[in-house]
């Protein structure tokens, strides 16, 4: 392990990370190196779909941190867990399958000024590594790495729910991924006979491990990137400089390192390395390598503003869990039948629609939930309920995440800055409005549905978001810290192929390179750029 060389080194061993390793050792002639900052996914709780609750918030498994007071959430912080284990995110996530919409994709192609993220160009990258359960058509593959299941359970009142949402004006829909996601139904989810399927186990095993030009380091930290000067003038990423709770080592690359951090890693290790806004890297006495302002800009997310209502007269988890006897009754389900609660995604039942007529998209999502409680992480209220968690799929708002120190070990500081313009705050209070014309239907009506938070003395614009800010959390959703872009875009960090500007043999495949979020969540969308960015490198190898 002395200056260990290869062709390719992939920092990041989540959900693009995983992916970009297999395809990158498929043929021979090329070497790879996957550096881990977690250790192996052998955690049990990992695999279990109701695990998230013990992964999130878990040191072993989660980096554990946290935002910076947020103006537009009143002063509060938020936890904001990423995945810190082989699978990353998607080995904690919700394992909800979801592309977003087509229009998503049609304005990267606009933005970057490259037709290749287009609709009908990514979505056969979706489709190359799908392998949806009802088979391969036009919008869907078969046979792929990534599996794609219905839920293994229902609950009645997420059905009056759904019904309700049918009769305010919400069409069914069996699939939310053809391309235009408006409508009401159960979430697909990647789940392999009532396990949750990571992309660990799609990518990483047994395929990456049993070849020879494969090679893994877990629980190693990149500590910084190293750069020479290139023939062009430009500087070169030419390795990495690493920890592995030992010592320090040194990895050099021959073509490419490819940054696979995430929307917090990244822009974090590009700024320890001289990358990113020549400012913030100067106050903390780090030499400017390239001088990019919109590392650690742009960042977005997806602020879910939870409505939650008692019931009466139908089972819910709150209930269900409030005994040992149901405990006991839920454990045996899985063990038996790999059913059940402990088989949910944490959401089960979706929706998109629009906040207001004037609305040309969705521009909602709901997650709806048969469970209440007053925090994730805290315990389920002693009362049955559900909640109708609700966020804006487009926001407005930008946030930075910036380093504090130029020590690797400190945390960034992450600053979402929701809620912060006038119409992400006029969306807030439209969305708890729709969320009550919703529950006001006739389906929900023998339930006794009464709002038991925000509550219904609430009613203005002012006071519904302000509310928002009172109850609204994250659903873990950070993109755009890295942002790809066309050449006249001053924050645009990464060219269309993903390409480091101001440097070579370095590009960031993860969910920072978005220009803007996806109409939904973002895992998948995630790794179809993954899916994208091989393409590309593979080329450049052959050239």
């Amino acid at each position: 392990m002395s200056d260990p060389t290869f062709d390719y080194i992939v920092i990041g061993g989540g959900t693009a990370g995983a992916l970009m390793c297999k395809r990158l050792t498929e043929g021979p002639s090329h070497s790879t190196l996957l550096v881990e900052a977690g250790g192996r996914d052998v955690h049990p709780w990992i695999h279990i779909p109701v695990g998230y609750l013990y992964c999130i918030g878990n040191p072993r498994t989660d980096w554990m941190f946290n935002t910076e007071p947020d103006p537009g959430l009143n002063g509060r912080t938020l936890r904001y867990p990423r995945g810190k284990t082989l699978g990353g995110c998607s080995s904690i996530n919700g394992m909800i399958y979801m592309r977003g919409q087509a229009r998503d994709y049609d304005q990267w192609a606009r933005l970057t000024g490259d037709d290749a993220w287009g609709w009908n160009k990514v979505l056969q990258a979706f489709k190359r590594h799908e392998d949806h359960f009802d088979g391969p058509d036009d919008l869907h593959g078969s046979g792929g790495e990534w599996r794609v299941e219905p839920q293994r359970l229902r609950w009645d009142i997420l059905d009056a729910f759904a019904e309700a949402a049918v009769q305010a004006g919400v069409p069914r829909t069996p699939d939310f991924n053809r391309g235009d996601n408006e409508g009401v139904g159960y979430f697909q989810v990647n789940q392999r006979g009532g396990w949750r399927w990571n992309t660990a186990k799609a990518f990483l095993r047994p395929a990456c491990s049993q070849r020879a030009n494969f090679a893994l380091w877990t629980r190693t930290r990149a500590n910084r990137l190293l750069f020479e000067p290139g023939p062009d003038g430009l500087p070169r990423c030419v390795g990495v400089e690493l920890w592995n709770g030992r010592e320090l080592l040194t990895a050099r690359a021959r073509r490419e390192v490819i940054l696979c951090a995430g929307a917090i890693g990244s822009p974090q290790l590009l700024q320890l390395s001289g990358v990113g806004p020549a400012g913030l890297l100067q106050a903390h006495g780090i030499p400017v390598v390239a001088d990019l302002p919109g590392v650690g800009q742009n960042l977005q997310d997806h602020l879910q503003i939870r409505a939650v209502y008692k019931i009466r007269g139908a089972s819910t988890l709150n209930v269900l869990a409030s005994s040992w006897i149901g405990k006991v009754r839920i454990g045996l389900e899985y063990a038996l039948w790999r059913s059940g609660p402990m088989s949910m995604a944490p959401s089960q039942l979706g929706a998109f629609t629009r906040s207001s007529a004037e609305q040309a998209w969705p521009n909602l999502q709901y997650h709806v939930q048969p469970l209440s409680l007053d925090a994730f992480g805290e315990p389920l209220h002693r009362f049955p309920a559900f909640t109708a968690s609700v966020c804006n799929l487009n926001p407005t708002s930008r946030g930075t995440v910036r380093i504090r120190s130029r020590r690797p070990e400190d945390a960034p500081a992450i600053a979402p800055n929701y809620l912060g313009t006038v119409e992400d705050r006029r969306v807030a209070a439209e969305s708890l409005r729709v969320t009550r014309r919703i529950v006001a239907q006739p389906a929900l009506a023998r339930y006794q549905p009464q709002e038991w938070k925000p509550g219904l003395q609430y009613q203005s614009d002012d006071e519904l978001a302000r509310l928002a800010g009172d109850i609204a959390t994250t659903i873990f959703h950070p993109v755009g810290t890295t942002k790809m872009g066309a050449d006249d875009d001053p924050l645009a960090v990464l060219d269309a192929r993903l390409r480091v500007r101001g440097v070579r043999g370095l590009r960031v495949v993860d969910a920072g390179a978005m220009p803007t979020i996806t109409s939904g969540n973002t895992n998948s969308p995630t790794l179809m750029m993954a899916e994208m960015a091989a393409v590309w490198v593979r080329a450049a190898a052959a050239s």
